[in-house]
């Protein structure tokens, strides 16, 4: 039971007088059931009685009569008391019969009485009307699907504000254009938050569904584990009763997230993009990790960095090694500016260390009768609980059931739900945790560097999903400047929509390479380095690699879903690094690099010209990196194959600019 609130009436005009009305009064409850989120409200004589209750059922928007069959009625018996958990286990069993009905006639039993139970589930829901302000009692009429009209509730004790917010966390509400008392149901699940559910007994229909309702969860929970299961699903032995038009599932895709529209040549205020010749990728290395003696030797007396820059350069081009991420990332993530003293930043902590623990000290103090009537604190918390048993273990730092890492990762959680109520926590936050965590070995750093990552990333998490509609597009858009050919492919496949990419950008490749990987590459990508939005670049890196495969072998929207998803934890990272930056480095040393792109990857067009001595490339682009760091650094280098050349130096040229 997720929303349960006493005192809400129903007027019935069966009254002994045919000027007032008979007032009902009953029990409203929304109540979540595995995958389904029902609305109830019975009178409080009925809230033990399931014999006779008009609901709509799953096959039908009709309103129905609830009827036991003869077994029910004998195994139950006459005496036994039904809790509520027992009434839903009846709802599997039950009988259903058509029953005529017109709003606001009482229904009347052989016993006498007026039934006026029922209940729906959110997805027959068409429409909630609400009443006008400052007239009366505060009360709401539901509309099915098939125009049913429930009687109306009226809310005598408090208004249906609170009602209102706990549809709003399950589906989308939007005001008619024509009667703003009127709300009108998006068909678009809203429930960003909810937990893992294995579907592996649905039709591959009906996973699009699910893709359609929540990309977030589905994404997360279904393609992590795909692999063979829709390639099969689509050669059922009855295809005609479960499959969809291959022509129309690219459809369900483009409306999992309204509004996102990947072919950019049709939108609005989006440049079109014809072949230009970027010229050949220009070959990359990369060196070793920065080590804590060149740290060291890039600190003042009091501690602060002397040549920010420099150092960026450096864990661009190699990372940290990992003795040196405990105090470097907090750097990189701004938990510690970068001009901070050594005293400052003790400071820092320690007031930060107060914060937090009085942020953590509220949720600690909540009691569980208080849990029971917060809801949001409720749903965070068993969210939580579900995610962090789902903590990758091949780390040792969370090996066990009753690991110190989960516990604290539970903790930390909790305390973000009371430092960003309004976020709260959605599903995919602990992948991007874990990691923080493990580093830290602290928990009120590693609470503090992932509340400065959750300011970069919060955009990806939020119910309208912005940041992953822009994130998409602009991929799109770097993609067809690097290949129009591939793009052309992947539309001809009905997978231009690049979905097969949308957990790569939720939360950072997490789920696509190895623990120790991950840390290598959220280190480089955190120096903003070479441009802005590389993680753009690495995800065309990756797929300019798989293009040859996905093209010689003719791979189709099923194939091309099942290859992508099965490169988790085989990619390289630092073959994918070399390639991403030369990507990078090839775009900007086009001459004629469209708008869009400069805006995507943060290059300033210019017109001064080439050989004035402003810090240009040829292009006549400004870069947004720095152009004069590397002096003399002589350093082993790993080439894009891997392998070491511990004589090769890093030349000036290859260590300054991209260009």
């Amino acid at each position: 039971v997720i929303y349960e609130q006493e005192g809400v009436f129903i007027h019935s005009s069966c009254g002994k007088n045919d000027d007032q009305d008979s007032l009902i009064s009953g029990v409203l409850r929304v109540i979540e059931k595995e995958n389904e989120v029902i609305v109830d409200w019975r009178p409080l004589a009925d809230t033990l009685d399931a014999s006779n209750i008009l609901c709509a059922g799953k096959d039908s928007s009709s309103v129905v009569e609830w009827t036991q069959t003869p077994k029910e009625k004998c195994s139950r018996g006459a005496d036994r008391p039904i809790s509520y958990e027992a009434e839903w286990d009846m709802v599997t069993t039950v009988s259903f019969k058509k029953k005529p009905h017109s709003n606001g006639d009482a229904t009347t039993h052989a016993n006498g009485e007026s039934k006026w139970s029922f209940l729906f589930s959110l997805t027959d829901l068409k429409s909630i009307k609400r009443n006008k302000e400052g007239m009366g009692w505060s009360y709401l009429v539901f509309c099915l699907k098939d125009d049913v009209k429930l009687p109306a509730l009226h809310f005598h004790h408090g208004d249906s504000k609170l009602l209102i917010k706990c549809l709003e966390k399950h589906v989308v509400l939007n005001e008619s254009p024509q009667d703003k008392r009127i709300l009108l149901v998006n068909s678009q699940n809203k429930s960003l938050s909810q937990s893992f559910e294995n579907l592996f007994d649905e039709s591959s229909y009906g996973l699009l569904q699910k893709l359609k309702k929540d990309p977030y969860t589905v994404t997360m929970g279904r393609f992590s584990k795909v692999t063979n299961y829709i390639f099969d699903s689509f050669r059922l032995s009855d295809p005609s009763s479960q499959r969809r038009p291959p022509s129309e599932m690219a459809d369900f895709l483009n409306d999992a997230i309204p509004g996102l529209k990947i072919n950019q040549q049709e939108e609005p205020g989006f440049e079109v993009i014809t072949r230009i010749d970027l010229g050949k990728q220009p070959e990359v290395s990369r060196r070793e990790p920065v080590s804590a003696e060149e740290w060291a030797k890039n600190m003042d007396s009091e501690g602060r960095i002397l040549n920010v820059d420099y150092i960026k350069q450096l864990i661009f081009k190699g990372g940290l090694c990992h003795t040196l991420r405990k105090e470097a990332w907090k750097f990189l993530l701004g938990y510690f500016p970068w001009n901070s003293t050594k005293e400052e930043r003790a400071n820092l902590q320690k007031r930060k260390t107060d914060e937090y623990f009085r942020m953590k000290l509220q949720w600690k103090s909540v009691s569980e009768e208080q849990e029971k009537r917060n809801s949001r604190l409720r749903d965070y918390r068993s969210l939580i609980e579900k995610d962090v048993n789902r903590t990758d273990r091949t780390n040792k730092f969370y090996e066990g059931e009753d690991n110190p890492g989960l516990i604290l990762l539970h903790d930390i959680l909790m305390t973000y739900c009371m430092y960003d109520f309004d976020l709260g926590y959605v599903q995919g936050m602990s992948d991007l945790l874990s990691p923080l965590l493990y580093v830290m070995e602290n928990e009120v750093d590693a609470f503090w560097c992932f509340v400065s990552y959750m300011d970069q990333m919060h955009q990806n998490f939020e119910e309208q999903m912005q940041g992953m509609k822009t994130q998409l597009i602009q991929l799109s858009t770097l993609l067809r400047l690097l290949d129009s050919g591939f793009c052309s492919y992947l539309e001809s496949q009905d997978s231009g929509y690049l979905y097969f990419c949308f957990r790569w950008l939720l939360i950072r490749f997490k789920r696509e390479f190895s623990f120790q990987d991950i840390l290598r590459l959220w280190e480089v990508m955190w120096t903003e380095l070479p441009c802005q939005n590389f993680h753009l670049l690495l995800c065309c890196a990756i797929l300019e690699s798989e293009k040859q495969q996905i093209m010689d072998k003719h791979y189709g929207f099923n194939e091309i879903l099942k290859h992508i998803n099965e490169l988790s934890m085989k990619i390289d990272v630092e073959y994918i690094l070399c390639k991403a930056e030369a990507i990078s480095m090839q775009m900007m040393n086009c001459k004629e690099l469209p708008q869009a792109v400069n805006e995507i990857l943060g290059i300033e067009s210019s017109s001064v010209t080439p050989d004035s001595d402003t810090g240009e490339d040829e292009s006549g682009a400004v870069l947004s990196c720095p152009t004069s760091l590397y002096q003399s650094v002589s350093t082993p280098v790993i080439a894009a194959n891997g392998t070491r050349d511990s004589t090769q130096q890093m030349s000036e040229t290859q260590s300054l600019t991209p260009a």
